[in-house]
């Protein structure tokens, strides 16, 4: 009797075991993926963990469908890694499997499948089944794998559909088709019959009466002769200050001729930087002192102050591994940041720096995923957010979290809900690599971990080229709106430096971290606030669209002309969010050009490239934005940002309001100045006298972190203790109180450290499942493990009481 054992990708904690004949026994390996009958008549794609002939006591083995690989495509080192994701997160193992796998990688019986479309297929090089399935779908558009079963009359199809998708022809219907595409842009040249040496004068008698396009002629010859390389009509028209209808007169007149050149995003041909990167005198201490810090250490914090130039000491270190011929890993927080940092990346390793993250489709993602399992020279370097930390390296060396403080780096839904900087670690350790962690406002348990000798320290107090930090001014609203010195939500003096700014030619960021129009819209009658039928949060007016939409659960509905309590017509808004922002900056500042960054403007693939390529070829004066602004992002000519409102972040109901609003603002504020010019930073409050908000004004990352450490000891928090978060969600609330009231007192007795709750939380209903949560702070001293198992054990038996099997509960473990 042979076995294997399996993970299949659905929320079940453990492995099952499936027959297979001696044949393939002896066949299969370690990491390969094999289709196997799941339920009454499911097939899911599952993976191989272990190999043996331990007959399972419980059930009857059913027999594997068939193997999908020729090799194994997952590591055994990706395999420990999961189970340490599971174990220490407490989520099912089959949830990492699903959530480390791209998505065509895992068909399942219920996967659509369709064609692409207007593409010529050549049939004759298909074999018998695939043109089956081919034909079948010239007659309908989408087909369930049930269905390719019936049509092949064989259970054995999902090496066909993968060859289809191999050949490009089927895709899977996850996919979204993406509209935008890369940039064109548009060059102009002289047409072929003016090349000549006669070719000016000609052209010259022609146009002798049309002055303004002899001017343009003029200065494409006197571009032509200074730049070698080809010329944008946005850049002729620039130069000559004139048009583009006389461009398009010229075109049309056959004297110029346009042509479009794709400038490609993800491929890379120019030419690589061969002039040695030169670290400045502070930069190289700290590039020294962080190699010296991994003899002994296997993790290193590198806190620099923003624009201290970190990532040049990144570049320089993958240099040095890049020589060991090892892979190493590039992990960022927001998926806008790659974008930028890809460019600075390609101009130094050329084609070996490979992107992996969520919105690239399918088929690049596998194209990834295989490089790195072939060690090829394609991938060795490895950008990308969270979730390339689940490649399959070969042989890791490095891995660099940039940002380490980033809340995103924690996965909130679904689970695993991993934090990539922890489980970063826990991946080099199993390689044997080495992690530098790069901020400018360290997390606080980093921190901490650094202070206590755990972590190598490596501090650059000093911004590259010794430019200045920027000023930062604090405007007290109170006394503004007092004095009637508010123009909307904009005080004199943030118009009258956004002026200034513009009238130097420079770029102006400003900063509000709320989307849509205003969070609130009030009856002045009644005092009634239209609220989302499903959750527990007023609706938030977006004007462009004229609506009201929730931001939890996306419910929408029309702006009301009158009030649905009392019918009165005076409706008001309160509150503000960047649409407002940028509609009061249209009336103020007419003549220039405005762009918003959010949630909104974002949406699709290339949704953060259209915004930051327009901000930096100039084309916008001022950028409002939420907190996708302040996440490293380098722009050069940005002398000014305006933080709106310094306090809608100070008040949260969270222990890590403060921290996370002085990492905000200091984030923010080192967008500016970043090449000669100092910056200037203008942050709008209420509460000037805040501590937080002095100490971002000092830039005092020790006093913030001092006050905060004092707090979080005496008030039970991270770093002195850990923290997990058990939510209960159900429809029915009593049935919610009494589950939670049940939990809770099992924990608190047989735990014996603080367990908070069964508490509301601020918003206390979503998608109409009404929420309660348990906190559980187990202290530095006890043992995780164990304190997980117990957990674990209390939980199940909450499941086995029948009126508590319909409550969800999830676990999240370090929540923060």
């Amino acid at each position: 009797m042979y076995f294997v054992e399996v993970i299949l990708p659905l929320s079940l904690a453990k492995t099952f075991t499936y027959s297979v004949s001696e044949a393939e026994f002896h066949f299969i390996k370690i990491g390969m993926r094999v289709a196997v009958p799941f339920g009454k008549s499911k097939i899911y794609t599952a993976l191989v963990i272990e190999i043996h002939q331990n007959k399972p006591d419980l059930y009857e083995a059913k027999e594997i469908h068939q193997i999908l690989d020729e090799k194994p495509i997952v590591t055994q080192i990706q395999i420990k890694h999961w189970q340490w994701i599971a174990s220490y997160y407490m989520c099912a193992i089959g949830d990492v499997y699903r959530g480390a796998m791209p998505s065509a990688l895992l068909l399942e019986s219920e996967t659509l499948i369709s064609q692409k479309t207007n593409l010529f297929v050549d049939t004759s090089l298909l074999s018998d089944d695939e043109f089956l399935v081919y034909e079948a779908l010239q007659q309908q558009s989408s087909l369930k794998v049930q269905d390719i079963i019936a049509i092949l009359n064989k259970k054995n199809i999902f090496p066909v559909i993968q060859k289809l998708i191999d050949k490009n022809i089927l895709i899977l219907q996850e996919e979204i088709q993406e509209s935008y595409k890369p940039k064109l842009v548009r060059y102009v040249r002289l047409h072929s019959k003016y090349d000549s040496n006669q070719g000016l004068s000609e052209l010259l008698e022609i146009l002798k009466s049309a002055n303004k396009q002899k001017e343009i002629v003029m200065r494409y010859f006197q571009l032509s002769a200074t730049e070698k390389k080809p010329i944008t009509v946005k850049k002729l028209v620039d130069e000559a200050n004139s048009s583009s209808v006389i461009v398009k007169a010229l075109i049309e007149k056959e004297i110029f001729e346009d042509y479009h050149l794709q400038v490609d995003r993800v491929n890379f041909d120019g030419k690589i930087n061969e002039k040695e990167l030169q670290l400045s005198s502070d930069q190289n201490d700290a590039f020294l002192a962080i190699k010296d810090s991994f003899v002994s250490k296997e993790v290193c914090l590198l806190h620099g102050v923003t624009s201290s130039g970190k990532t040049e000491i990144y570049i320089k270190l993958i240099e040095e591994y890049l020589e060991t011929g090892k892979q190493i890993l590039y992990l960022l927080p927001e998926i806008a940041l790659t974008t930028q940092l890809v460019g600075r990346l390609r101009s130094y390793f050329g084609n070996k720096v490979a992107v992996f993250h969520s919105k690239y489709n399918n088929n690049e993602r596998i194209e990834v995923w295989n490089q790195v399992l072939q060690n090829s020279d394609k991938a060795q370097v490895v950008i990308g957010a969270r979730s390339a930390l689940f490649l399959p390296f070969h042989d890791l060396g490095f891995i660099i979290v940039d940002e380490e403080h980033e809340q995103t780096f924690k996965q909130a839904d679904p689970a695993p809900r991993y934090h990539a900087r922890d489980s970063a670690i826990v991946l080099a350790h199993s390689h044997k690599a080495k992690v530098l962690l790069g901020s400018a406002t360290p997390s606080l348990e980093t921190y901490f971990n650094a202070k206590s000798k755990k972590f190598g320290l490596v501090e650059i107090s000093k911004r590259y080229g010794n430019v200045k930090m920027p000023i930062i001014e604090l405007v007290d609203l109170k006394d503004k709106y007092f004095r009637k010195k508010m123009t909307g939500h904009f005080s004199d003096v943030l118009i009258e430096e956004i002026t200034t700014a513009l009238s130097l030619g420079e770029q102006v960021i400003l900063f509000q971290n709320r989307r849509g129009y205003s969070p609130i819209v009030e009856c002045l009658t009644c005092g009634h606030v239209p609220q989302c039928q499903q959750c527990d949060v007023s609706l938030t007016y977006h004007k462009h669209k004229n609506q009201l939409r929730c931001h939890y659960c996306g419910y929408t509905m029309a702006k009301p002309t009158n009030c649905h309590a009392c019918s009165s017509v005076e409706l008001t808004t309160k509150g503000f969010g960047t649409e407002q922002i940028e509609q009061e900056l249209v009336s103020i500042f007419p003549s220039s050009k405005i762009g918003r960054m959010d949630q909104d403007t974002t949406r699709g693939k290339f949704g953060f490239e259209k915004i930051i390529d327009s901000f930096k070829n100039r084309e916008i004066d001022i950028l409002v934005g939420t907190q996708m602004l302040a996440k490293g992002l380098d722009f050069d000519n940005v002398s000014l940002v305006g933080v709106m409102n310094a306090d809608n972040m100070l008040y949260h109901p969270d222990f890590r309001a403060f921290e996370r609003s002085f990492q905000m603002l200091t984030q923010v504020a080192g967008r500016a100045g970043r090449s000669e010019k100092q910056g200037k930073v203008i942050v709008q409050t209420y509460n000037p006298n805040h501590n937080t908000i002095q100490q971002v004004t000092n830039n005092d990352y020790m006093e913030m972190y001092k006050e905060q450490l004092y707090d979080r000891q005496i008030y039970k928090y991270p770093p002195y203790f850990r923290i997990i978060k058990v939510t209960l969600k159900q429809r029915d609330y009593e049935k919610l109180k009494v589950g939670a009231m049940w939990l809770y007192q099992v924990m608190s007795q047989n735990l014996n450290m603080p367990v908070l709750g069964p508490e509301e939380p601020l918003i206390s209903r979503i998608r109409n499942e009404y929420i309660r949560t348990i906190i559980i702070k187990i202290p530095q001293n006890i043992a995780i493990g164990n304190t997980k198992n117990t957990i674990q054990k209390m939980l199940n038996s909450f499941e086995a009481v029948a009126q508590f099997r319909s409550i969800k509960v999830i676990l999240n473990v370090d929540f923060y």
